[in-house]
């Protein structure tokens, strides 16, 4: 077995077109190498670290309070995953054999205790006896992890990088008993897997789907917009603006300037958490997910008579790393009626062509969730490019799709 094949199996394939790996060292994108050291630290930051957004969650929007009347079953039913590794023998006995209640509040406090609770991090302390969750804050892993549910739906193996489609992020943040009537509204909204990064920002109304934070090594252009060339602008971005963490950002495109807190509990973290997400690979479809046959036919389509690897190019298929594309492309994602395009709410004022790699994973898709399935995303260009398309064609370019 030649030296690079072991490479390959250590790394479980994680690095596909562009990387150079060799003694635990992964060259990120103009980048410094990234030791296997600063990759278990970009880890523990994506998992665990909530960058002081406490002050947030806790003491201004005061959810540590709802929390902890919530049972584990409303808790699954509105997205939150549970990490059964890190369940103690005696918990997975209890759950299976119900002496550990799932409608009980308390329980969804011990699972935060054990650290369980996927993004969640919560202070526990003892009150009379009683284990109370004092302080409440959240991490990366909130929206962009999920697990294989092999214990129970929603319960599971945790699965870095895979969206939370789940996870509705609005109701949860809708049950703060700081928000008004209105604003809760529009939490309400948006629905499972969806959540809007910019209405904290200008006050509009556009939920997005929670992207995946996987196979984006040698990519240059992170979010579906481009504003950032890196995963650390939007790391920053989503830590400062979104979750709350102390620290700064600042854009002049938008006119954001946001400042957390008098520390800065966000920068020295970065370089270790996008290299933890670049070493995150797309996962390969499921034996049996596709039809090989159809899936060969759909790849001649897809270089060919569709047209598609004119944008969807390279070995991440995307041209996002040589150009962008305006909202008013007929190559443009479409808007839902009425809601604001995300692109104008940007920094760039355009869309990237996403990457496909792993594309059967996550739907919904385009940006906004649009199209329910890889059918509907093949009828909209079929329609929108003329391509004359038959059904048997369009068929097997969305079988290609699920082989990505």
């Amino acid at each position: 077995m030649t030296v690079s094949r072991l490479v390959r199996i250590a790394l479980l394939g994680l690095l596909i077109a562009g990387v150079a790996a060799c003694g635990g060292v992964v060259r990120t994108r103009d980048a410094a190498p990234a030791t296997a050291g600063l990759i278990a630290q970009g880890k523990q930051t994506f998992r665990h670290d909530t960058f002081g957004d406490e002050t947030k969650w806790t003491d201004t929007l005061g959810l540590h309070e709802v929390i902890a009347t919530v049972d584990p079953k409303k808790a699954l039913a509105v997205g939150l995953k549970v990490d059964a590794e890190a369940l103690p023998p005696a918990v997975v006995a209890g759950v299976k054999d119900g002496t550990i209640s799932l409608t009980d509040p308390a329980t969804t406090v011990a699972l935060i205790k054990l650290g369980a609770v996927l993004g969640v991090e919560g202070t526990v302390e003892a009150v009379d006896g009683t284990d109370r969750l004092k302080r409440v804050g959240f991490t990366c892993a909130l929206c962009h992890s999920t697990v294989d549910d092999s214990f129970a739906p929603g319960i599971g193996k945790r699965l870095d990088g895979w969206p939370n489609r789940d996870l509705n992020v609005g109701a949860i943040i809708a049950l703060s008993p700081a928000l008004d009537a209105a604003t809760k509204a529009v939490f309400n909204s948006w629905g499972p897997g969806k959540y809007d990064p910019r209405f904290n920002q200008d006050g509009k109304n556009g939920p997005q789907v929670i992207p995946p934070a996987y196979g984006l090594h040698g990519l240059h252009s992170i979010t579906s917009t481009a504003d950032g060339d890196d995963i650390a602008y939007w790391n920053r971005y989503v830590g400062v603006t979104q979750m709350g963490g102390h620290g700064t950002f600042s854009e002049p495109r938008t006119g954001v300037e946001v400042t957390n807190g008098t520390d800065d509990l966000i920068s020295a973290k970065l370089p270790g958490l996008q290299a933890y997400q670049l070493s995150l690979a797309a996962p390969a479809p499921p034996a049996g997910s596709f039809d090989p046959a159809a899936a060969e036919r759909g790849r001649a389509l897809f270089a060919g008579t569709a047209g598609c690897a004119t944008c969807h190019s390279g070995p991440q298929l995307t041209d996002a790393n040589t150009r962008l594309h305006p909202a008013s492309d007929a190559m443009g994602e479409p808007e839902a009626a009425g809601v604001p395009s995300y692109a104008s709410r940007s920094a760039t004022k355009q869309y990237r062509t996403p990457p496909l790699r792993g594309v059967w994973q996550h739907p919904p898709y385009f940006h906004n969730g649009s199209a329910a399935t890889l059918e509907v995303v093949v009828d909209t260009y079929n329609t929108r490019k003329s391509l004359g398309l038959t059904a048997a064609q369009s068929a097997d370019l969305v079988q290609y799709l699920l082989s990505l």
